[in-house]
């Protein structure tokens, strides 16, 4: 799999040779992010943090909020690590501070060690300081610590002359269950295919912005299928993981679909792109595609427009969704309702701020009180109604809310949660 990077200096990414001379500058790192999130997770590496001269924390701040990332580049203290993971970042890349006395304090799972190597030579502090230490030995030093090593062969790196594969290979047996991320030359998509193949993957950099490798045939690297069409099936689901129907991809689809961020795919019975909602309004936002575990089936999260994906109107092709999502949909029409359709509670709790804010105080003591359990089901069911009818009333909406629970469960340091005084 391909792991896009940005690295940053004076609030841009950047790309640099040898982590000395600056080759590119692609100015505000937001909308690279928002592009680079298709591909999944994506390395954010704050170079001024790492060669001392400054830092770029209040970019990163924003860019966690935008892709899942993975974030490095002078993180050499607990305190430091605890604020990125705390501030929602899936990974932190520790280079020099990867000792086994401050790995030990932090959640493995996320955790990455940077061995960033100059010939085979532990290089730290921005790569500036050389070493004697050997890239084998650090990481059996280190593996039962951390769930990945990111390998970086610095001589190599920005100058996008291959990555050595061999090299990388001959490190697998050294990271035990970690999994291991090569950065360093990558040039190619058959590169980051043959580093798929071995079980490692290609942090790319220079290939991505210089335009030598596309995004789109970046993350169809490790694709194959044995269709005598070509095409790889293509799961499409909506932000919560439903499936909302199966469609198929082709590199022409795939291509356009990550140039236009929106739901286009191979049409089997014309043999053309079908660009999803182009007539019947049922358009497609692309948020991420992600590949199996067998590499030969897609699948897309997309936001979906419209009344759904199916043809016959529907919100799935397996007939309408249920649950949390479906009724927060249905608030949300009522709210959207012009004019107010007769007779509807709901729009009478959103006309009537008064009366909503009492039956949230009310339905949330009653299920305080509740302590059989279909009792407690009935008064939840209640509660969460209320609360996603406030929700809608204000602008907000579910995934917006799953969105804060999600980032919150990557919190590590906790409040005490006390209840608040009450007058």
């Amino acid at each position: 799999m391909i792991v896009p990077s940005i690295d940053l200096m004076n609030g841009h990414a950047v790309q640099l040779i040898g982590g000395e001379q600056q080759a590119i500058d692609a100015g505000d790192p937001r909308p690279i992010a928002e592009r680079f999130a298709l591909a999944g997770e994506i390395a954010v590496i704050d170079l001024d943090a790492a060669m001392g001269t400054g830092s770029n924390a209040g970019v990163i701040e924003e860019l966690v909020r935008i892709a899942p990332c993975r974030v490095g580049g002078g993180i050499r203290s607990r305190e430091a690590a605890l604020r990125w993971l705390d501030a929602g970042a899936e990974k932190i890349i520790l280079g020099t501070a990867a000792t086994p006395e401050l790995l030990s304090t932090l959640p493995r799972e996320r955790l990455i060690a940077a061995l960033d190597s100059r010939h085979d030579r532990i290089v730290t502090e921005g790569w500036k300081t050389a070493t004697e230490q050997r890239t084998a030995p650090r990481m059996e030093e280190l593996r039962g610590l951390v769930s990945g090593f990111l390998v970086t062969f610095v001589e190599h790196e920005g100058r996008m002359g291959g990555l050595p594969i061999d090299r990388a290979r001959a490190l697998l047996p050294h990271a035990g269950s970690a999994r291991v991320t090569a950065a360093g030359g990558v040039r190619s998509v058959e590169e980051v295919a043959a580093l798929d193949r071995l079980g490692i993957d290609a942090q790319v950099g220079m290939a991505l912005y210089s335009g030598a490798i596309g995004l789109a045939d970046a993350i169809a690297a490790p694709l194959t299928t044995d269709r005598r069409d070509g095409l790889w099936p293509t799961i499409v689901c909506d932000e919560q993981g439903v499936a909302l129907g199966l469609a198929y991809s082709s590199a022409a689809s795939l291509r356009e679909a990550v140039g236009s961020r929106t739901g286009v795919y191979w049409s089997r019975s014309r043999g053309a792109l079908w660009r999803k909602g182009a007539t019947s309004g049922a358009a497609q936002v692309l948020l991420r595609i992600d590949l199996d575990c067998d590499r030969d089936t897609l699948r897309f999260t997309v936001r979906q427009a419209g009344p759904g994906f199916c043809h016959s109107g529907t919100r799935t092709c397996f007939g309408e969704s249920r649950g949390l999502a479906a009724l927060a949909r249905r608030i949300s029409r009522r709210l959207a309702d012009a004019p107010p359709a007769p007779g509807s509670y709901t729009q009478r709790l959103l006309q009537d701020p008064g009366l909503l804010r009492a039956k949230l105080v009310e339905e949330a003591g009653e299920l305080a009180e509740a302590l059989a359990p279909e009792h407690a089901v009935h008064e939840a069911a209640d509660l969460l109604y209320f609360a996603l009818t406030a929700l809608a009333r204000a602008g907000g909406d579910l995934l917006a809310v799953e969105r804060e629970l999600d980032r919150r469960a990557l919190t590590i340091s906790r409040r005490p949660g006390h209840a608040k005084p009450t007058s």
